[in-house]
């Protein structure tokens, strides 16, 4: 081998082990690339994985919540309308007593009038069968009333009147003042206790 060959193969020596040395740090710097790259990519899924199941848990609490909404709402309407059936029930039941049974429960009323007096207005199928001595048991509940012939426009009970006051006791009126207690015992019976 001459010199110039030695000198090439020196270079050319020299120039592989220089292109082995880059390759190398080459590889390196890729690697580290790759791995930051890789450490970069596992972060951004653990933050999309927390956002994700953030949301998701956001969803499923919206969810739950309207679902117990709906619920509730349900349990109230089939609350009201078993309160609107019971009330309407009790207002049926008290219209459809025999004639005793009626005017023992207007005697009844008529005893929370206690020491009231005036005139009793019932409607035209309640004084048809008014007994004979109406006035005389409304005198022992504690109202001294007379009974008017003329008749007054409700379903069932009497309307008492002295002057310019009025007691209405009918049915109705006495079922619509008193609906709160009455809501309040059916609670307590049909849904509490």
């Amino acid at each position: 081998m001459n010199g110039g060959e030695k000198i090439l193969n020196r270079i050319k020596s020299d120039c592989d082990e220089n292109i082995k040395t880059i390759e190398l740090e080459a590889q390196a710097e890729c690697d580290k690339i790759i791995k930051n790259a890789n450490k970069q990519i596992e972060e951004n899924n653990k933050e999309n994985s927390s956002k994700v199941l953030s949301k998701i848990a956001q969803i499923n609490a919206g969810t739950k919540s309207k679902v117990e909404l709906g619920i509730r709402n349900a349990i109230l309407k089939k609350r009201r309308e078993e309160i609107d059936a019971t009330v309407n029930a009790i207002y049926d039941t008290l219209l459809s007593f025999d004639d005793n049974a009626y005017f023992e429960a207007l005697y009844k009323l008529a005893a929370t009038l206690k020491g009231s007096e005036g005139v009793v207005y019932l409607n035209e199928k309640d004084i048809k069968r008014a007994p004979s001595d109406f006035e005389a048991q409304l005198k022992n509940a504690g109202l001294n009333a007379v009974l008017s012939k003329d008749t007054v426009d409700i379903d069932g009970g009497f309307i008492l009147k002295n002057g310019d006051i009025e007691e209405n006791m009918s049915f109705s009126a006495i079922i619509s003042a008193r609906r709160d207690e009455i809501e309040d015992l059916i609670n307590r019976e049909l849904f509490i206790g």
